[in-house]
C-alpha cells in the first residue's frame, strides 16, 4: 500500500499500556468542515461504503428516524470486503474523494490511519466507549487517545465440540491447551480414523487470534518507528504447539472450508473446531446432519485459571478525513453501533454478532442459534467470553503478514515441517515490506 501523507508516530507513556500518539500531521488536513464540534445547519447527505448484507434496510431506520429529525441522510454504497476495499478507499482518498463513512476490519485500521484516511472522532463519540469491552474498544484507538472508528461486530474465539462423541469416547472438554493436546492424543488411540480438529493454514485470522490470546503484540511503535514482533515468544509458543501436533499426527493438517473439511465435520471424522462466535452459521452449512450434537465452551487457556480469548474477525465504522461532515458522520456511526433498534436490525438483516455489550444477550440473542438449540445459554456464555477479549496490536501491512502466513504455514502444514521456521519467514517478509514502504523500523 502507498503511504502518502503518513503520520509520524511517537511514543508516550500511559498507565496501563504503551500509548501511541499520531503527531505532526493534523487529522483535518484533508477534510472535515465541522471538526469544531458545532452543529451544522441545513440538510446533510452522507455516503457509507460497506459490504454488510442488508445494511440498506438498517440505514432506512436511521433515515426515517433520528436522521430525519437531524436532517442527516445516509446513502449505502455496497462494496467488496477485505484488501480490495482498503485499496479502493486509499485510491479515493488520494483523489480526496473518499466517502464520508467506511466499514473497516480492525486489522485494516492502522493502514488507513497511517495514510491519513481516517478522522479522529474522539470528541464526537460521547459515551460510546462504555458500550464495548476494553479489548474491543482498544482496536479502534490503536492504543491512543484518538478514536478512529466505532466497533460494529466482533468474533470472540471459542471451542466447539461434538458433545455426543466426547461422551462416547470418554473425553474431557479441555480447559487448557495442554489438556487439548492430551484429548487429541486420547482420541487418536481410541478412534484412529478420527481427528480432534485440523490446523488450517488457509486462514491467517485464526492463527492471529490464537497468538493474540497468548499475549502476542505483532506491531508496536518505538519512537517514530514500527517494531514488528510476529516471532515473539507468545507466537512461537503457539506455532510450536500446533506444529508439534501436526507433526505427530495428533491433529489433521488439512485446510478448512473445503468439501473434504465439510464432510469430516458432517460425518464425525473431525469432532471439534477452534472457531469464533459466528461458527453456528458455518456449521449449519458444513455439517447439517449434526445439528443439535455440538456444544460450545471457552477457548482452552495457556495456564490454568486464566480467562482470556482471542478475536477472529470483526469490523468497525469509520469516518474519513475527506468528509465535510465529520460530526454528522460520527453521530450516525455511534447510532448504528450502539442503538438498540439498530443493533437488533443488524442482527436480523446482516447476521452479525454485535460488538456493543448491551445487545449481546437481548433480542435476536436472547435464544440460542437454531443449530445450538440444545445449549440454551449459548449467547449468555458467548457474551461472558467476549468480555475477555485480549487487546490486539495491528500494523500498517497486515496484508503482507497474512499472505506470507498462507504461503509459509501452508507449506509447513502440508509437509509437517517446522512451524517456527515458517513464523520466521513471516516476520522477515513483514519487516522487509515496511522498510520498502518507507516506514521506520526498529529492531
Amino acid at each position: 500500500m502507498p503511504n502518502a501523507q503518513r503520520r509520524r508516530l511517537v511514543v508516550r507513556s500511559a498507565a496501563s499500556a504503551l500509548a501511541v500518539a499520531l503527531g505532526a500531521s493534523a487529522l483535518t488536513a484533508c477534510g472535515s468542515s465541522d471538526g469544531d464540534g458545532k452543529a451544522e445547519s441545513g440538510p446533510v447527505s452522507l455516503t457509507y461504503w460497506t459490504w454488510t448484507p442488508g445494511m440498506d434496510k438498517v440505514v432506512d431506520l436511521w433515515n426515517k428516524g433520528p436522521g430525519k429529525k437531524d436532517k442527516i441522510t445516509v446513502t449505502v454504497k455496497k462494496q467488496a470486503s477485505g484488501d480490495s476495499l482498503v485499496t479502493k478507499i486509499l485510491t479515493a482518498h488520494k483523489a480526496k474523494k473518499a466517502p464520508d463513512l467506511v466499514q473497516a476490519e480492525y486489522q485494516a485500521l492502522p493502514t488507513l490511519v497511517s495514510n491519513d484516511a481516517l478522522a479522529d472522532i474522539a470528541k464526537e463519540t460521547g459515551d460510546a466507549k462504555g458500550r464495548f469491552a476494553a479489548g474491543v474498544w482498544q482496536q479502534t484507538t490503536l492504543g491512543t487517545d484518538a478514536v478512529y472508528a466505532i466497533p460494529q461486530d466482533i468474533g470472540p474465539m471459542m471451542f466447539y465440540y461434538r458433545a455426543d462423541l466426547f461422551k462416547k469416547y470418554g473425553l474431557k472438554v479441555p480447559t487448557t491447551w495442554d489438556e487439548f493436546a492430551q484429548v487429541a492424543r486420547q482420541l487418536k488411540k481410541k478412534a484412529p480414523d478420527k481427528d480432534l480438529t485440523t490446523f488450517s493454514a488457509n486462514d491467517s485470522g485464526l492463527f492471529a487470534g490464537l497468538a493474540q490470546q497468548a499475549g502476542a503484540k505483532w506491531w508496536t511503535t518505538s519512537g517514530d518507528k514500527w517494531k514488528v514482533a510476529i516471532d515473539d515468544a507468545a507466537t512461537r509458543k503457539v506455532a510450536k504447539f500446533w506444529g508439534d501436533l501436526v507433526k505427530e499426527g495428533a491433529v489433521d493438517n488439512q485446510p478448512m472450508y473445503t468439501p473434504a473439511w465439510n464432510k469430516a465435520l458432517n460425518t464425525g471424522k473431525q469432532i471439534a473446531w477452534v472457531s469464533a462466535v459466528w461458527a453456528p452459521g458455518t456449521l449449519t452449512t458444513a455439517a447439517p446432519d449434526t445439528k443439535g450434537k455440538w456444544a460450545m465452551a471457552p477457548l482452552p487457556q495457556w495456564s490454568a485459571g486464566q480467562d482470556v480469548t482471542g478475536s477472529w474477525g470483526g469490523s468497525s465504522t469509520a469516518v474519513t478525513t475527506d468528509s465535510a461532515h465529520k460530526e454528522a458522520a460520527a453521530k450516525f456511526a455511534a447510532w448504528l453501533n450502539t442503538d438498540g433498534s439498530a443493533l437488533q436490525a443488524l442482527a436480523k438483516e446482516s447476521g452479525i454478532y454485535p460488538a456493543a455489550t448491551n445487545a449481546q444477550t437481548s433480542g435476536a440473542f436472547a435464544t440460542p442459534p437454531a443449530y445450538f438449540a440444545n445449549q440454551p445459554d449459548f449467547y449468555t456464555k458467548a457474551a461472558e467470553i467476549a468480555k475477555t477479549t485480549a487487546p490486539s496490536a495491528w500494523g500498517p501491512n497486515v496484508n503482507v503478514a497474512y499472505t506470507t502466513f498462507n504461503d509459509a504455514f501452508g507449506a509447513a502444514a502440508k509437509n509437517k515441517s517446522d512451524f517456527v521456521a515458517a513464523l520466521n519467514t513471516m516476520q522477515d517478509a513483514t519487516v522487509a515490506d515496511l522498510k520498502k514502504q518507507g516506514f521506520g523500523v526498529s529492531q
